[in-house]
């Protein structure tokens, strides 16, 4: 956390807020009534208490915004409403920009090779992505037990891989709290602690 420098949010946060639930809003969480608006949100939130500045802030809202809701099309407006910063931290945040999607291992392995070569930027948006999700799937485990995992295509093992993989690149390349308590949750998962 960065509590020497405020972070400041102007209006454009809450333009790309708006642009965010337009985007998602007949999105839903894997295998749930949530609005996916609650899984930006929370990104967000992390981004932001990682000491995140604005267009890292607006970027965490519409990380999913090009993979799920227009590819390229979208990553357009997005630049003409917020700029080329934020369009390439959200470019670097996708895993595709078509429809259908490539195939799920195909995706994360370039999707990993292209983190271990990103700015740290992007790092801080895909690490508060990734714990997001572990945080969820974990009380998910605890409300519902292990059956949660056939709501992934890959199953558990194939969930663990992928998140153990882009920890392996935080921890390589800026390790910190949150990449300590993404470790646990992983390390839970693994070992069946929950």
């Amino acid at each position: 956390m960065n509590s020497s420098n405020p972070i400041s949010l102007t209006s454009r946060f809450g333009d790309a807020l708006v642009l965010a639930n337009q985007l998602h809003a007949h999105q839903f969480r894997k295998g749930s009534p949530v609005p996916y608006i609650s899984h930006l949100l929370g990104v967000t939130a992390l981004v932001l208490e990682m000491g995140g500045n604005e267009d890292e802030a607006i970027a965490a809202l519409l990380h999913d915004a090009v993979e799920d809701q227009g590819g390229m099309e979208t990553l357009a407006i997005i630049e003409s409403k917020f700029g080329q910063t934020v369009a390439a931290l959200v470019m670097a945040c996708s895993d595709s920009t078509t429809m259908p999607k490539p195939p799920w291992e195909q995706r994360k392995q370039k999707h990993l090779q292209k983190m271990r070569q990103v700015c740290l930027s992007v790092l801080k948006i895909s690490l508060a992505d990734t714990l997001h999700n572990a945080r969820t799937i974990e009380i998910d485990l605890r409300r519902h037990g292990e059956e949660i995992w056939q709501k992934f295509n890959r199953g558990k093992s194939g969930i663990v891989w992928y998140y153990q993989s882009l920890w392996d690149i935080y921890q390589d390349r800026n390790p910190n709290a949150w990449s300590n308590e993404l470790i646990e949750i992983i390390d839970d998962w693994r070992y069946g602690k929950l």
